[in-house]
């Protein structure tokens, strides 16, 4: 039985691999062939596990998520003492395939929670002007029972956290952290003038990617859903957000150069493949968030657009299953948290304006005492000496 599925999930790997190569649909190209060897070769072994994982205990039922690692700063292996609690045992959230890929790459796991951490904090600065605002509540599952809702925000969720994973896992091969995976091995861009040199310490983007899909994905692929159940039909949502995320830093990450020469003449370059800044990824997952397809399962058990007159969403693409609350209220039952308290544009028109954050519900208006640094000037040499100055401001909250 254990062989049987785990020989399923090979043939399931093998199948997508051939079929993403004559789709086109991975997404790396000619800047991202170089893939990660150790990954790769380990990937059967993980399979196995993951089958031994889904076989022996089922996956969580509660609001635990993986997410909690970015609440709660991961040790590295090393620190840990002998006889204490090994590592994977302390961590809360995972499934039993991300415990088993925990045991395999204990030395990943800090940077999940710091990836997660990066898109926690991405989230609340695209947001902060909307009623939802990526607001994080104290427990394991991080976001709360809002992210039991299939909407729009929860697919920005999903993909805004599974970039940072890619993100961080990238930049920690790079700077030497894990123990099986370096400097990027991309091939040299073939537009690259030949006089420049492809070298340097790339971002590893490939493991990044090849790692985050199997961790990230591990939760969702443990799930056996029937085919069109709406329990379904959200694994399928979080698996299709999930791959945007990744593929949002993989296709940003681009070719970074420096110059060389005698008083910077720049006689010569080397150049090498650099993640985008982080904030580029957020305002491209945001771009997708506005644009997102409302979609539906079908007796098959795919996803279909609700609208057919609609395009069809791209790999790239954010697609949500149901609509959003309003977030006005606090609602218990949906964990909105409302908009009471929340600081408001009085003069703005968008919804970040009163009338549309407060819902109707009008605002209070209070003054504050700002100090902020002014008639800065530079000296000779080498420092800038600033003024303080104070200025009363206006503000409004919610009622």
């Amino acid at each position: 039985m254990l062989l049987a599925v785990a020989r399923r999930l090979e043939v399931r790997e093998a199948a997508g691999r051939a079929r993403e190569s004559r789709e086109g649909a991975a997404p790396w190209g000619p800047l991202e062939r170089g893939l990660s060897r150790g990954l790769r070769a380990t990937m059967p072994g993980i399979r196995l596990l993951l089958a031994v994982a889904l076989l022996c205990c089922p996956p969580p039922v509660g609001g635990a998520s993986w997410w909690s690692l970015a609440l709660n700063p991961v040790q590295r292996p090393e620190m840990y003492i002998i006889g204490a609690q090994p590592l994977c045992s302390q961590l809360t959230g995972l499934s039993p395939g991300q415990k088993k890929l925990c045991q395999l790459y204990q030395d990943h796991m800090m940077y999940i929670g710091e990836g997660v951490k990066t898109g926690i904090k991405e989230c609340q600065y695209q947001f902060k002007q909307r009623r939802w605002n990526c607001s994080t509540v104290d427990n394991s599952s991080v976001f709360g029972r809002v992210m039991q809702i299939g909407s729009r925000e929860t697919a920005f969720t999903y993909a805004i956290s599974a970039a940072g994973v890619v993100n961080a896992i990238s930049r920690a091969c790079r700077e030497g952290e894990l123990s099986n995976c370096g400097c990027s091995r991309t091939s040299r861009p073939k537009d690259l003038p030949r006089d420049w040199l492809w070298g340097g310490c790339g971002d590893n983007v490939d493991h990044g990617y090849r790692f985050a899909k199997e961790f990230v994905d591990a939760r969702e692929r443990e799930k056996n859903y029937p085919k069109g159940s709406e329990e379904q039909s959200r694994t399928l949502m979080n698996l299709q957000n999930n791959e945007a995320g990744r593929r949002a830093v993989y296709k940003l990450a681009d070719v970074a150069c420096k110059c060389h020469g005698v008083s910077g003449s720049c006689s010569l370059k080397t150049c090498w493949l650099q993640l985008a800044d982080f904030r580029k990824v957020g305002d491209h997952l945001k771009e997708k968030y506005d644009s997102a397809a409302a979609m539906r399962v079908n007796r098959k058990g795919k996803l279909e657009l609700v609208n057919s007159r609609f395009n069809t969403p791209t790999v790239e693409d954010l697609v949500y299953i149901d609509q959003s609350p309003d977030y006005c209220l606090r609602n218990e039952s949906t964990g909105s948290l409302g908009t009471l308290g929340r600081l408001c544009n009085k003069t703005s028109e968008g919804m970040d304006g009163c009338e549309l954050m407060c819902c109707g519900r009008g605002y209070d208006q209070f003054k504050t005492v700002q100090v902020e640094r002014c008639h800065c000037k530079f000296h000779w040499c080498c420092f800038v000496k600033c003024k303080k100055c104070t200025e009363i401001v206006e503000q409004y909250v919610c009622k």
